[in-house]
C-alpha cells in the first residue's frame, strides 16, 4: 500500500472522527441531550460556576420540543414594517405608556441621568411583553436555554445564555426555583437574555439585587444603562438615519423591531 494512500486513509479517517465529535456535540431530536448535558455541566464547572450550582440548578432540565418549534417559527419578522406595526402596537398601548411615564415622573427623572428619555423605555417595555403582562413565567429559563444550546442551530450563543444564567445563580442575584420567562431564555419583561443581565443590569432601587422581574426602577434604569453604554446620545433624535436608531438596533437586529421601537417612542413622546 502506497504512502500517499496511506496518507489519504489516515486523512479520511480523521476527518471522520472530526465529524462524528462535531455530529455528538450538538443534536436535532432529543436523543443524544442527556449526554450533551452531562458533558456542558463539566464545562460550566470549568467555566467558574461552582459545582453545587451546576448540579443542583440543571436537576431535571429535559429536552424541550416547543421551545424547538417556537424557534424555527419566527415568522413575524418577516412582515412588512406596516403588517408589523399594526400587529403590535395600538392606541391604547401609547396611552398607556403615556400614563405609566406621568405617574412614575420622578423615576424617570431619575433614570434620565442614564440619558436614555422614557418614551424609548416605555417604548421596549410595550413592544417586549406589552408592560409586563404577557411574560407569564411560561418556560424554565434554564430549560429553554439548554435546549437551544444543545440544538445545532445556535449552539455555541445559547451555551454562552446558559453558563451566564448559571452565574446569575451563582451569585444569588436570582435563585433557580425563579428563573422562568421567555422561550429563549428572556428575564423579565425586558426580556434580557442573561448574558446582557451580567453585563448591564443595575440595582436601581438600592435593595442590594438587580431584579430585572419584579423591580420596575431596575428593570427600566438596566435598559436605559444597555442603551447609554451602547452608546445613546442625550437629547438627539432617534428617527432612522441617525446614531441612536443604530443603537436601538443592538437591542434588536430584526429592521421592523428597530422601526416599530422608533416610531412607537415618538407617537408616545407626542
Amino acid at each position: 500500500m502506497s504512502r500517499v494512500f496511506c496518507a489519504a486513509l489516515a486523512a479520511l479517517a480523521l476527518l471522520l472522527s472530526l465529524t462524528s465529535a462535531q455530529a455528538q456535540s450538538c443534536g436535532s431530536n432529543s436523543s443524544g441531550f442527556d449526554r450533551w448535558l452531562a458533558a456542558y455541566k463539566q464545562r460550566a464547572v470549568r467555566a467558574g460556576v461552582s459545582e453545587r450550582t451546576v448540579q443542583s440548578a440543571l436537576a431535571g432540565v429535559d429536552y424541550d420540543h416547543k421551545v424547538v418549534r417556537l424557534d424555527r417559527g419566527q415568522h413575524s419578522f418577516k412582515l412588512s414594517f406596516e403588517q408589523f406595526y399594526a400587529r403590535r402596537v395600538s392606541n391604547s398601548m401609547i396611552k398607556r405608556a403615556q400614563r405609566i411615564i406621568s405617574q412614575r415622573r420622578d423615576l424617570f427623572n431619575r433614570i434620565q441621568q442614564l440619558c436614555v428619555p422614557p418614551a424609548i423605555l416605555t417604548a421596549i417595555w410595550g413592544l417586549e411583553t406589552n408592560f409586563g403582562g404577557d411574560t407569564g413565567g411560561k418556560y424554565s429559563i434554564l430549560q429553554s436555554a439548554a435546549t437551544l444550546a444543545y440544538d445545532c442551530r445556535r449552539s455555541a450563543f445559547f451555551e454562552n445564555e446558559l453558563t451566564h444564567a448559571l452565574r446569575i445563580i451563582d451569585k444569588g442575584d436570582i435563585p433557580a426555583s425563579r428563573m422562568r420567562g421567555g422561550w429563549a431564555g428572556e428575564i423579565g419583561p425586558m426580556q434580557f437574555l442573561p448574558s446582557s443581565y451580567n453585563q448591564y443590569a443595575v440595582d436601581f432601587d438600592g435593595d442590594g439585587h438587580r431584579d430585572l422581574f419584579r423591580s420596575v426602577p431596575d428593570m427600566l434604569a438596566s435598559t436605559a444603562n444597555y442603551l447609554r453604554r451602547k452608546g445613546w446620545e442625550a437629547g438627539q433624535p432617534w428617527g432612522e438615519g441617525s446614531r441612536n436608531y443604530d443603537v436601538i438596533r443592538e437591542w434588536n437586529k430584526a429592521e421592523v423591531y428597530v422601526k416599530t421601537i422608533a416610531k412607537m417612542a415618538q407617537q408616545i413622546a407626542r
